[in-house]
């Protein structure tokens, strides 16, 4: 299955009230290019994240942001309420001892809060259900992402398959102006020649056009531009991340149709070997976007 290396993917999964989001975005890349953007409290599943992505998409410039949503209010913040009486005691004691009245609690509750070891944060932990919730989250959103990557491929597939029939049928036209242009050369060698006014060996002169029309004949090149349009077809309807191989066939098929044009030697295969190379450069730059 031909698949874009192009894509979007979303995976949310809820746990009681949380609710946590996993997008997945992909542009191509010759690698996989992964950045992993999660709350810091899910920092310790950052390997596992990087694994199911990896082997979902194996290439691609990746972006995964991660986000949890929950309809609760919580805090890692806790107040040592034993510690918070102590002290609220002392400073009673102490302010009566000192000033003869008692303070007002409105006074004495910031500076309480300030005095050490009242308000302590503990370590935040990520239970193991939601560390799984997180991890299918994850999958769902690759899953997801796949499933774009394979229409945008169905699309992209069918347009370069459409030029590869593009190139086949100009390469096809080329073939009613080869014999007029063998014409077209041994006149306009004869022509030469007579303006001359020289004495020439016709033995010769046969055996050396001969020669030199081997050299223009490009029959060798259409063949090859033939199997390599054949392999591309295969390639494309058989292989998974067929990408790379598409691409290096492309650059074969590119050294024919250059290969025909050098030779060419007339004007209207000339034309059409513009138009193969035209098809050609499209079919490059989509092949960059497959995976």
């Amino acid at each position: 299955m031909i698949k874009s290396m192009t894509g979007f993917g979303k995976g949310e999964v809820a746990l009681g009230n949380k609710k946590i989001t996993v997008e997945i975005r992909s542009l191509n890349s010759k690698q996989l290019d992964l950045n992993l953007r999660v709350p810091a409290i899910y920092r310790q599943a950052e390997y596992e994240i990087r694994s199911i992505v990896g082997k979902e998409l194996q290439r691609g410039k990746v972006d995964v942001t991660v986000s949890v949503e929950t309809q609760a209010v919580e805090t890692s913040a806790k107040i040592n309420s034993a510690l918070f009486a102590e002290y609220l005691s002392q400073l009673r004691q102490t302010t009566m001892e000192t000033s003869g009245k008692e303070v007002e609690m409105e006074v004495l509750l910031p500076i309480i809060m300030r005095m050490p070891n009242v308000v302590s944060a503990e370590a935040e932990t990520v239970s193991e259900d939601e560390q799984n919730a997180l991890l299918e989250a994850t999958r769902q959103a690759a899953r997801h992402l796949n499933a774009f990557r394979e229409q945008e491929g169905a699309i992209l597939i069918a347009d370069l398959l459409r030029r590869v029939d593009l190139i086949e049928s100009y390469k096809e036209e080329i073939i009613p102006f080869e014999k007029a242009r063998t014409e077209t050369i041994k006149a306009r060698i004869l022509d030469n020649l007579s303006k001359l006014q020289v004495e020439v060996d016709h033995n010769r002169l046969e055996q050396e056009m001969i020669f030199y029309l081997e050299k223009l004949d490009i029959t060798e090149e259409k063949v090859r531009l033939t199997n390599h349009c054949k392999y591309f077809r295969e390639v494309a309807a058989n292989e998974d991340a067929a990408g790379r191989k598409l691409g290096f066939i492309a650059q074969e098929m590119g050294r024919e149709i250059n290969t025909t044009g050098s030779k060419a030697n007339e004007t209207n295969i000339q034309i059409l070997v513009v138009k193969m190379k035209d098809e050609l450069e499209k079919i490059k730059e989509q092949v960059l976007n497959i995976l």
